[in-house]
C-alpha cells in the first residue's frame, strides 16, 4: 500500500512538472488572455556622410567608413488596461538630456505619451556619431564639424518620432514571455589587468564584481511566431576602436539574433557595465565572437520554458537632485582656463561661461530614475549614466520582485555613476571621467545612497 502510495505522488510530481513547463510556452496560450498588446518597428541611423566618432578622445578625424549599419529600435508593450510603454534603443555611445527632453516632448505632442512611458536606451558603442552636448568636453573639432553635429541631432529626433509612431501603428495582440541565461564575456576592468585576462581567465582567477545575466524579453505573435526580442548585457561595447561606425559586440549580437530570427527585431539595452570590459578586444573577429556569444544565450533561453507576463503594466519616472562634492571657485576655473590638459581647459571654458551667465555653478544634477514593472513578476529599473555593476547586484538583492532587470546609459548619459566604493577609492570611473563628461567635480558621497533609496521609493 505504501509503494502504491509513493508510486502515485511520483505520477502526480511528474504531471504537475509537465504541467508548469507547457503553461509556460506559447502552445495553447492566447494573446486575448493575456490582454497584452506589442508593436516593433526598426530604422538606420548611421551618418548619411563622414562625422565625429564619439567615445574616444583619441580620434582627431571623422569616421572614414562603416562595419555595419547603426539602428535605431522600438518596441511598444500595451496592457489589458491599455497603459502602454515605448522602449527605444540605439546604437549610440549615449544622449544627452536636451536631446532626451525634447525628442520626449515631440512624442507627447504627437502621440500623447507621458514622460514616464518613455525610455531611451543607448548601446554605449564607441563607434557611433556624437549627439548633442554628450561627451562635449571630449572632442576638439572646429565648427564645421559642430555644424554635422546639430544637424546630425535634429534630424535624429525627427527620426525616433517616425520609429515609435511606426511601432505604435503595428500595436497587435501579442504573447510576451521573460526568461535569463548567463555569459561570462565581461570582465571587471579595475579588478583584472588587460594584458592578464586570457591567463587569469584561463586560470579561473578573475575577481572583481560582474553580472554576467542575460535578461531576455520575447514577444511572439498569437500563433507563437517570434516578433519581438529584447535583451540586455552589462559590459562596455568598447572592442572597436577603428575609424568606422560599427554597433560594436551588441551591434552585432543584434544582427546574428535578427539572422536566426528573419522575423523578429532584436533590441539591446545595456546594463550596468560601466566597471566591465570585453576583453581581451580590439578586432573586428572578436566583436564579432562576442556577438555570437550573447546570441547563443538568448537563443539558449529561447529554447527553454519561459513564464508569460501577464497583470497590469506600470511606470514611473522622477528626476533627482543628485549632488556634487566641493566645487571650485572661479579663481579655480581661471586658473584651469592655463591647464596644459587640453579636457581641463575645454571643461574650464564652459565652466567659465556659467559662471558669466549666473556667478555660480550648479551643485545638483536633475538624475533620471525610471521604473516599469512588466506584470507580476519583472521590475525594470533604468538608470541615466554609465552605472557601475554594484548597483546592479544591489538592486537585485534588495528589491522584492522575482526578477529585477537595471538598464543603465538611459535616458540622459551625463556622467559616470560610481559606487561608494568606486567614488571612494576614485580612478578613471570614481572621479577623472567627470572631465570628459564637463561636470565641474565628483559626486557627492551620498550618491549610491540616493539613487538606491529612490529607487526603493518608486517601488513603494
Amino acid at each position: 500500500m505504501k509503494s502504491n502510495c509513493k508510486i502515485a505522488g511520483v505520477i502526480c510530481r511528474l504531471m504537475l512538472v509537465i504541467f508548469v513547463a507547457r503553461a509556460t510556452t506559447t502552445a495553447g496560450v492566447s494573446a486575448d488572455v493575456t490582454g497584452w498588446k506589442a508593436g516593433v518597428a526598426k530604422r538606420v541611423i548611421t551618418p548619411a556622410q563622414p562625422m565625429w566618432m564619439s567615445g574616444y578622445a583619441s580620434r582627431t578625424s571623422p569616421a572614414d567608413g562603416k562595419i555595419h549599419d547603426l539602428w535605431a529600435k522600438a518596441i511598444v508593450l500595451e496592457d489589458a488596461d491599455s497603459h502602454r510603454v515605448v522602449l527605444i534603443t540605439l546604437d549610440l555611445v549615449g544622449i544627452d538630456r536636451a536631446t532626451s527632453q525634447s525628442i520626449c516632448a515631440e512624442l507627447k505632442r504627437e502621440f500623447q505619451l507621458e514622460r514616464h512611458q518613455i525610455a531611451m536606451s543607448t548601446s554605449h558603442t564607441h563607434s557611433g556619431p556624437v549627439v548633442g552636448q554628450n561627451l562635449i568636453t571630449m572632442y576638439g573639432f572646429d565648427e564645421a564639424n559642430h555644424q554635422l553635429v546639430k544637424a546630425y541631432t535634429a534630424a535624429l529626433k525627427n527620426t525616433l518620432v517616425d520609429l515609435v509612431g511606426n511601432a505604435i501603428k503595428s500595436l497587435q495582440p501579442a504573447i510576451v514571455q521573460h526568461g535569463e541565461g548567463y555569459c561570462s564575456l565581461a570582465v571587471n576592468r579595475r579588478n583584472n589587468r588587460e594584458p592578464d585576462v586570457p591567463t587569469l581567465r584561463a586560470a579561473g582567477q578573475l575577481v572583481g564584481p560582474v553580472d554576467h545575466t542575460v535578461p531576455v524579453l520575447a514577444v511572439r505573435h498569437p500563433d507563437g511566431g517570434l516578433r519581438g526580442l529584447v535583451f540586455g548585457y552589462a559590459c562596455h561595447a568598447t572592442v572597436l576602436s577603428l575609424m568606422q561606425w560599427s554597433g560594436d559586440w551588441p551591434g552585432f549580437a543584434q544582427l546574428e539574433l535578427e539572422q536566426r530570427h528573419p522575423e523578429a527585431v532584436a533590441l539591446f539595452w545595456a546594463g550596468c557595465g560601466a566597471d566591465q570590459n570585453p576583453l581581451p578586444r580590439r578586432t573586428v573577429e572578436l566583436a564579432e565572437k562576442y556577438g555570437r556569444q550573447i546570441a547563443e544565450s538568448v537563443d539558449q533561453v529561447l529554447s527553454g520554458p519561459m513564464p508569460l507576463v501577464t497583470g497590469k503594466l506600470t511606470s514611473s519616472y522622477v528626476e533627482i537632485d543628485l549632488e556634487l562634492a566641493e566645487l571650485p571657485t572661479q579663481d579655480q576655473v581661471m586658473q584651469d582656463l592655463q591647464s596644459t590638459n587640453i579636457y581641463i581647459a575645454r571643461r574650464a571654458q564652459r565652466l567659465a561661461k556659467a559662471f558669466e551667465l549666473t556667478g555660480e555653478l550648479p551643485k545638483i544634477y536633475p538624475y533620471p530614475v525610471q521604473l516599469w514593472s512588466l506584470g507580476n513578476d519583472i521590475d525594470f529599473v533604468i538608470l541615466g549614466g554609465e552605472v557601475t555593476v554594484e548597483y546592479a547586484l544591489r538592486l537585485k538583492a534588495e528589491l522584492p520582485g522575482p526578477v529585477t532587470w537595471v538598464a543603465g546609459y538611459s535616458n540622459d548619459v551625463m556622467a559616470y555613476i560610481p559606487s561608494a566604493r568606486i567614488l571612494k577609492e576614485g580612478g578613471y570611473e570614481g572621479a577623472t571621467s567627470m572631465i570628459y563628461y564637463g561636470l565641474p567635480t565628483v559626486w557627492s558621497d551620498d550618491v549610491e545612497e540616493h539613487i538606491i533609496r529612490t529607487v526603493h521609493e518608486l517601488i513603494k
